[in-house]
């Protein structure tokens, strides 16, 4: 079967949920595949993959493996190359937990296909504060995370760490990867703001981010770190890096 649309979800140590999110995408009534990006899981993560490819869904899911735990931006990097080499015109990031409803996929793509927009964000905040079962901390930490890009580089995306996002094709061709230096959650910000920087259109779209239930979460406080640090960086480079331009 095939698609214009292609759903990345990297994963380290997700079998509680690989198979459920698998058969929840595939669920929809838009067509999806999906690339696994599994880091070298040693909980079996990558078998059940395997077994899902075999018996079942052999023309719509697909797996890279990779031999160690080497970041959440490589693992995207990785997956975008794969998506642009076989054709895919519609690309999109999620996490495997849940915490990302697929039911909102078409609403993402609906967003790019269907409005023109370049990028569509799946956005906790630009509606308000659209958390469910985090504790108030991390729900405190996160927004004003965002709030502190905002206000650093001037760029007015309400939740630049989100990790649910379609790119048109014609945005990763233009975007550098090679040069996408972060690896956690940074990376997520600078590559909306390398797309901003190049004058392409995003639109956030509303959603309801809920905390994983099943699983254990990946974050670190190096994580928040790396961001901390790197939105600096990311400010100097928009006053002294020559961006590319747009295609038409």
């Amino acid at each position: 079967m095939t698609s214009d649309s292609i759903v990345i979800i990297p994963t380290y140590n997700e079998k509680e949920n690989m198979e459920k999110i698998v058969r929840a995408v595939f669920r929809l009534e838009k067509h999806f595949h999906i690339l696994v990006i599994d880091d070298g899981s040693p909980d079996g993560t990558a078998q059940i993959v395997h077994r899902l490819m075999k018996t079942e869904f052999g023309d719509r899911l697909f797996i890279i493996e990779r031999a160690g735990k080497l970041g959440l931006g490589t693992a995207y990097i990785a997956g975008f190359k794969w998506a642009l080499e076989h054709g895919y015109d519609y690309i999109f990031e999620m996490d495997a937990d849940f915490s990302h409803d697929p039911a909102d996929l078409p609403r993402l793509y609906a967003a790019t296909h269907d409005e023109g927009y370049d990028v569509a964000v799946g956005s906790r905040y630009v509606s308000g504060v659209n958390v469910v079962n985090w504790p108030i901390g991390r729900v405190l930490m996160s927004y004003f995370a965002s709030r502190y890009v905002q206000i650093v580089t001037g760029f007015h995306v309400h939740d630049t760490t989100a990790g649910f996002v379609c790119y048109r094709r014609r945005v990763l061709e233009t975007i550098p990867l090679d040069r996408i230096r972060f690896k956690g959650y940074a990376f997520q910000i600078e590559m909306k703001y390398t797309a901003y920087k190049i004058g392409f259109r995003i639109k956030e779209v509303p959603v309801v981010f809920v905390n994983r239930r099943e699983g254990t979460s990946k974050m670190s406080g190096g994580i928040f770190s790396e961001a901390f640090f790197g939105v600096m960086r990311l400010r100097m480079d928009g006053w002294f890096r020559k961006y590319p331009k747009v295609q038409d």
